[in-house]
């Protein structure tokens, strides 16, 4: 299977001191990938240099085998973006919108376009800055794929919208990779989304790259094992990836969940969440 998205040695430094990477990811074809980790990790930094909005400092991308610095227009054609913020001027309407895209992507489909309109429920005429954050948001997911694109980058694309909407943009995007030639890489904070949804799970942290793993794989193997306080010394320090003391006892992360069973028979071993994943590896101390 070739991949939709390669990074090689991909560093962005600012000011601030603040450094994304070096970042090397392969993002195969016909996945969704979830993108996850705590405000200010470095997720939207990888997003816009993905998308040529900021350019980094070392590195390479290629997507779709192209080279994004040479390629740029051609790969345009293939992208369907949500950002977190709205790139529309307030000021439009969905029907100006329809009109822009036509002379802005070879491939746009106002029929299709219409369609997403309506399933939405979203009105021709009201100006973006007369809708609510979650008609935005609609909004934005309808414009990325009513160019018929082969990869979406999608930042917070359920962000403020009730149960019941996340659900139907969410079989959406199944959907949608039921071509197997297209990719989604999804960057979003409802972690449960991912857990319904997502084949991979790449994990940001403070510009690092801490895991990419299979997403089953991921849930089935770590486990959060719990003992009190008094027991915490017997626990092996090579089995402890992160712990964090509570007021009467340890949460520890752990992998091998099944193996560790076996020899931690007298202690509780939970499943893990993607949401308990990132507070123990983030907030967790090291062993």
């Amino acid at each position: 299977m070739k991949n939709a998205i390669e990074i090689k040695n991909l560093t962005k430094k600012y000011d601030n001191k603040f450094e994304l990477g070096p970042i090397d990811l392969d993002i195969p074809s016909g996945c969704i990938i979830g993108l996850i980790g705590e405000n200010g990790a470095g997720k939207t930094t990888l997003i816009k240099s993905l998308l040529s909005i900021l350019k980094p400092n070392k590195g390479t991308i290629n997507i779709f085998e192209k080279d994004i610095n040479e390629n740029e227009t051609s790969i345009k054609e293939d992208l369907g973006v949500v950002l977190d913020d709205m790139f529309f001027p307030e000021i439009l309407n969905a029907k100006d919108i329809n009109i822009i895209m036509k002379d802005s992507y070879k491939n746009w489909d106002s029929d299709l376009y219409s369609k997403y309109l309506d399933d939405f429920k979203l009105p021709n005429d009201k100006k973006i800055k007369e809708m609510s954050k979650g008609m935005r948001k609609k909004l934005e997911i309808a414009v990325a794929l009513s160019h018929r694109p082969k990869l979406l980058i999608l930042d917070e694309p359920t962000s403020g919208l009730d149960p019941v909407v996340r659900s139907e943009i969410l079989d959406i995007f199944l959907k949608f990779i039921e071509d197997e030639e297209h990719t989604i890489l999804l960057s979003t904070h409802i972690t449960s989304d991912l857990e319904h949804i997502a084949d991979e799970i790449i994990f940001i942290d403070k510009g690092k790259l801490l895991l990419q793993e299979n997403r089953d794989e991921l849930l089935d193997n770590y486990g959060i094992l719990k003992c009190n306080i008094e027991d915490f010394s017997k626990i092996d320090k090579r089995d402890i990836i992160r712990y964090k003391k509570q007021k009467y006892n340890y949460e520890i992360l752990i992998s091998n969940k099944n193996k560790l069973s076996k020899k931690y028979k007298d202690y509780v071993i939970d499943k893990i969440t993607l949401e308990d994943l990132m507070v123990l590896m983030i907030k967790g101390d090291a062993k």
